[in-house]
């Protein structure tokens, strides 16, 4: 719940300076003297060939041609802001908080680690299975303890040794968290900052990654690489697909050839999704895997222009997805099964929503379809509330049950029309890190 706050905290005052200037400026501009051009609002980004909006251009900026996120919504809100909307005051403070972090973070690679994987190429992102651990001493005739063993829910430390999976999160959502920035202030060291770190990452010829997952989550001595791993992306490739789309609405710095570069990885990754065996293996899963992998497939294809493709991923899911993980009182049987139950009923639920943002972009609304036995993706929130709000104690297997996880996801049903959801949102505790972002991010996010 936002609240009022009297006295401006630094980071505060700096984002009234900001918005002071902005309508200041505004006002000038609209005092024409003859013989002399009307002043430009300050921080805007300068005339691009490569603006690629949803909409009309507003005050230099347009709406994004975003994937999950509602991109009108975005400029919407940027205009709120700009007009000096209190209650967005805070929420641009802690996004700006995060995204100055990153500005001297990274830029981050996958060159950067020490293994060398099977094929020899840096370039190919490699992370180890984090429930599977060894069970024999580490030596020099077996320095990884082989035969590995499962422990769902026990992440092995060993496997976050090799530093891709860890610089991948942290890029992703610096990524995400800058372009952002830059779309709400229009303060060009963002925007240049994400540009730095999508080029490392995906575009250099020497740093970049390869479009592949052939090394996700592989078990020493037992297998190269697996399916399941691929969710080390699709959890998190679509914000980045989201900042791209924003950087594309005219991004200082951001290039024609930086955006057919991404359109072309994006392009080459999703072949790859959909003919390799770990993309087949990944597919099929029934739970949270095969829920995100629909989801990031769909954000693919409709960034690089294939709107019908992604309908008919999103439409499937209706029933490959909801039927099959929502029972008729809203519960998921294959997430209540794990030891980290409401981790992963979290986990699904966010995939599920995101899923259903990126419906909205295609003309699939899976907030309306009804299981036949009478579960629904509203149902399955609700489901969840009476433990997120503090009203009953959850019942099942959980390590590390925190209230806020489930903010994100209650928020999605509530823009959906939840009454039950709109209800419980002032109940349920604010993230303790990250704080809520909702109005800037409205799609469900990793809350920490």
């Amino acid at each position: 719940m936002l609240t009022t706050i009297e006295r401006p905290r630094r980071s505060q005052r700096r984002w009234l300076v900001r918005t002071s200037a902005l309508a200041l400026t505004t006002a000038l501009s609209l005092l024409v003297v003859p013989g002399m051009a009307s002043a430009s609002p300050p921080a805007q980004p300068p005339a691009a060939s490569h603006h690629r909006c949803a909409g009309p251009i507003s005050h230099g900026f347009c709406a994004p041609k975003t994937v999950v996120l509602d991109g009108q919504r975005m400029l919407n809100t940027r205009n709120e802001l700009r007009a000096g909307d209190p209650r967005l005051r805070a929420q641009l403070d802690t996004l700006l908080t995060q995204a100055d972090a990153a500005l001297t973070a990274g830029p981050w690679s996958v060159t950067s680690k020490d293994l060398v994987p099977p094929s020899g190429d840096k370039r190919d992102y490699v992370s180890e299975a984090p429930y599977w651990w060894p069970t024999q001493p580490q030596t020099a005739d077996n320095p990884y303890g082989c035969p590995y063993v499962q422990r769902d829910g026990q992440r092995y430390p060993g496997a976050d040794a090799i530093q891709d999976h860890n610089d991948r999160g942290v890029a992703f959502d610096a990524i995400y968290k800058l372009a952002l920035a830059w779309y709400y202030t229009g303060e060009p060291q963002y925007a240049q900052r994400a540009t730095l770190d999508l080029r490392t990452w995906f575009l250099d010829s020497k740093t970049g990654m390869n479009p592949n997952l052939d090394f996700t989550q592989f078990i020493p001595c037992t297998v190269d690489g697996r399916g399941i791993g691929i969710i080390d992306f699709s959890e998190a490739l679509p914000d980045v697909i989201d900042a791209v789309a924003v950087l594309d609405s005219g991004a200082p710095g951001w290039t024609d050839k930086d955006h057919a570069g991404m359109t072309s990885w994006f392009s080459q990754f999703l072949e790859w999704l959909q003919t390799s065996q770990n993309g087949r293996e990944e597919k099929a899963a029934e739970n949270n895997h095969g829920s995100f992998f629909d989801e990031q497939e769909a954000a693919l294809a409709l960034y690089i222009g294939q709107p019908e493709l992604a309908k008919n991923i999103v439409l499937p899911a209706a029933t490959s997805r909801l039927d099959v993980q929502i029972a008729g009182d809203g519960s998921q049987p294959l997430e209540l099964s794990r030891t980290r139950s409401w981790h992963y009923s979290m986990f699904n639920l966010m995939a599920l929503t995101r899923l259903a943002d990126v419906g909205n972009h295609v003309g699939v609304n899976l907030w309306e379809y009804t299981t036949p036995n009478g579960g629904s993706l509203a149902k399955a929130v609700d489901f969840v509330i009476p433990a997120a709000t503090g009203a009953l104690d959850w019942p099942y297997p959980e390590t590390l049950f925190q209230q806020f996880r489930m903010l994100d996801v209650i928020h999605a049903a509530a823009d959906a029309g939840d009454r039950s959801a709109i209800a419980a949102l002032p109940l349920i505790p604010l993230p303790p890190k990250n704080g809520d972002i909702w109005q800037l991010r409205p799609a469900a996010d990793f809350l920490s």
